[in-house]
Formats: structure tokens, C-alpha cells, sequence
């Protein structure tokens, strides 16, 4: 594996609003840094909504001499408004390759489901019901949605290029059948179910197959007994309020460090020995999803979440005392892969 590489959460913008209020750039600078030499990465995805955001922490991973995997990651906006985003980063993005920094760009995460005009629905959840509901029309759905991803590559990419001189890729999901021709890597969101477990090390081989090289962009699970089991829907235990933001637990379900640790290990494994040539751990910390041990089980959203550190509510950790979280078992099991 070339590119050891973990994501990093600079905040999700949905509706105007981030998922990571505090953004410090001493915090940032500090995190990147255990990214790099704790955790043994070589390679950070850095992920969110805010361009400005996503160019001072890439400045400052490019100045630790990580590799720079630029990913705008758009939430419920048309085509047009996707554009002239990626426009924005792929500017600040050229402007870090210039510093002398190896840089990727990401043009978008999931684009189809995650935003509008790519498939019916005013959410995400109903986009998933409509491409997924009836089997009768899965196939031709899936068709619709990926011509209509692929045209508006066609539109995208050479204004990406415009501004952009390094290598660009784009983070899809399975059924989202991309044209891969005008990109430079395989990129793909690969998160392995109970459902898929007896097939999933026979698809990474057959990925890798393909003439470019294969990143793994985003994999992991939540961190309750189970998770694994359902890992694309290991967060789909969160009551969420009428903004979007995460409340409570639907119930009560028991912390599992261990099982998280222990797929991470897993699907690392697998990607190693399979031949893909970056994987990036979904991901380092999720801010609005904290750990609560006190009290009621339900107000613990860390367990919901794909982070492996557990963000700490008006306090320090103790592993790193300059933090607001505490590593995970997971966290241990990431540095000791990338290590090796």
C-alpha cells in the first residue's frame, strides 16, 4: 500500500450550517500532526464544505509532508452551485501543489445521493428509497442517475483542470457506474456489511484489476456491538432534529472499541495484501457526534459515530492533554497497520 492515509473532518456544510463549530487552526495544525507521526500516515483526505477551511488545513498537512487529498464534499446542492465550489477549491488546492506538495483532488464524495438533480428526492434519505426501493427498476434507475453523473463530469472536470494541474479523482459508491477515463484514480467508498462479507475481498481484487490504481476514500464503523455487521448503516441509530442535527441514541446499545478495532484491521488487511494503493480511514474525529458517559446511555452519540477518537464535552483527554478527545482501540489498531 503506497498511501496510508486517514480523513479528516474540517466540517460538513448543510443548509449554511457546519457540523464543526470550533475550527482552530492550532487545533488543526496539532491533530494533522498526530495524524502523521502517531498514527504513521502518509496520506490525509482532508473532507468538508468551507474552501477556506479546507485550504488551511491542507496548507498545513502539505507542511508536515503528508500527501494531500483535496475533497470538497458538497451537501444538498444542484449541479451549478457544485461547480462553481469545486472551482473555488480547485484554485486553493493548485495553490498548495505550488508550495511543492503532492495534492490530489477529489471532485465530491457520493455526488448523486448526497446532493440535487442527479435522482428524484429532497433528502438523502429519499434519494436511497428512490434509486433503491423497487427492484424492478434498480437497474434502470442506477443508469439514469450515472449518465447524469457523467454528464456533468463532462461539464466539471475541465473547469477542475482549468485551475487545477495535479491529479483528480472523484469518491463514488458502488452503483454509481463512472466513466473513469478523464481521472486519475479509482476512487471509491467501500464499507463491508454482513451482507457483502463473503464476496468483499473478491471485489477489492476485481477493482484492483482495473488499469488505475485503486483508493479506498472512505471506510470504517461506528463503535456499538453490531456495527460492523451493518457498517453503511451503522449511523442510521441517531435521532437527528428538524435541522439535521444529531439529539440522542433511538436506544440504548452497548460501546464495542474492540469490534471497531477489529474491522478497521480487517478491511486494512484485505486492501494491503489486495494491491489498492491508497486507503483512507473514515475518519479521525466526528465533532458534533461527542462521548457522554454520564447519564442517560441514549445521550452517548460517540457510539454512533465512524471517528476513532472520542470527542470529549468541556474537557481534556488524557493520552494527549492539549486535546478535547481521547484515542479509541481503533486509533491503536490504525498506527499499528500503517506502521508495519
Amino acid at each position: 500500500m503506497r498511501g496510508k492515509g486517514m480523513t479528516y473532518d474540517t466540517g460538513f456544510v448543510r443548509n449554511g450550517k457546519t457540523s464543526r463549530e470550533e475550527f482552530a487552526p492550532e487545533v488543526v495544525r496539532r491533530e494533522l500532526a498526530i495524524i502523521r507521526n502517531d498514527l504513521h500516515c502518509t496520506a490525509v483526505q482532508i473532507t468538508g464544505g468551507d474552501p477556506a477551511r479546507l485550504e488551511l488545513a491542507g496548507r498545513y498537512a502539505a507542511e508536515l509532508g503528508l500527501e494531500v487529498w483535496f475533497s470538497p464534499y458538497p451537501l444538498e446542492l444542484t449541479p451549478g452551485e457544485i461547480v462553481t465550489l469545486f472551482a473555488d477549491c480547485a484554485e486553493r488546492a493548485e495553490r498548495i501543489r505550488r508550495s511543492g506538495a503532492e495534492v490530489v483532488f477529489v471532485a465530491g464524495v457520493e455526488l448523486s445521493i448526497m446532493n440535487r438533480g442527479f435522482t428524484s428526492g429532497e433528502s438523502t434519505s429519499e434519494r436511497l428509497d428512490h434509486l433503491l426501493g423497487d427492484p424492478e427498476f434498480r437497474s434502470a434507475r442506477f443508469a439514469e442517475v450515472s449518465t447524469r453523473l457523467n454528464d456533468f463530469f463532462c461539464e466539471a472536470l475541465p473547469i477542475v483542470r482549468a485551475h487545477f494541474r495535479g491529479k483528480v479523482t472523484y469518491a463514488c459508491i458502488q452503483f454509481e457506474h463512472v466513466d473513469w477515463a478523464p481521472f486519475d484514480y479509482l476512487s471509491i467508498e467501500l464499507i463491508r456489511s454482513a451482507e457483502v462479507a463473503d464476496r468483499f475481498r473478491e471485489g477489492v481484487r476485481t477493482l484492483v484489476a482495473q488499469r488505475k490504481p485503486v483508493a479506498v476514500t472512505g471506510f470504517g464503523t461506528a463503535t456499538w456491538h453490531g456495527a460492523g455487521d451493518m457498517a453503511p448503516r451503522s449511523m442510521d441509530i441517531v435521532e437527528y432534529d428538524e435541522h439535521g442535527d444529531p439529539i440522542r441514541l433511538q436506544g440504548h446499545y452497548r460501546r464495542d472499541e474492540a469490534g471497531q478495532a477489529d474491522y478497521l484491521r480487517e478491511l486494512l488487511e484485505i486492501f494491503d495484501t489486495e494491491g489498492v494503493d491508497g486507503t483512507f480511514v473514515f475518519l479521525f474525529a466526528l465533532y458534533n457526534h461527542p462521548h457522554r458517559p454520564d447519564g442517560d446511555p441514549r445521550d452517548d452519540l460517540d457510539l454512533a459515530s465512524f471517528g476513532i477518537v472520542k470527542v470529549l464535552e468541556n474537557h481534556r483527554g488524557q493520552t494527549y492533554p492539549d486535546m478535547a478527545w481521547e484515542p479509541k482501540e481503533s486509533f491503536t489498531a490504525v498506527a499499528e497497520h500503517y506502521r508495519r
